[in-house]
């Protein structure tokens, strides 16, 4: 309960500068920067790694198959 206290109050604290992005870098390169920052404030989401290891776990499943029926057909 208190990390989303923390991070909702990191999240205004980056909203309040977001005047500042657009101001300094530009419109397109302030709000690029902008959404970073709120990503970065947020946290990483356990989705994506979740789903990177299954496709490394399902490429690695598959190219063994390859190389067994490479190395048995020969």
């Amino acid at each position: 309960m208190a990390d989303e206290i923390e991070a909702s109050s990191e999240l205004s604290k980056i909203a309040k500068l977001n005047g500042d992005f657009r101001r300094n870098y530009g419109t397109l390169l302030g709000a690029f920067l902008y959404l970073r920052s709120i990503s970065a404030a947020r946290g990483r989401s356990w989705v994506w790694g979740g789903l990177l290891a299954a496709g490394v776990a399902a490429g690695v499943t598959w190219l063994q198959k390859q190389l067994l029926l490479w190395l048995f057909s020969t």
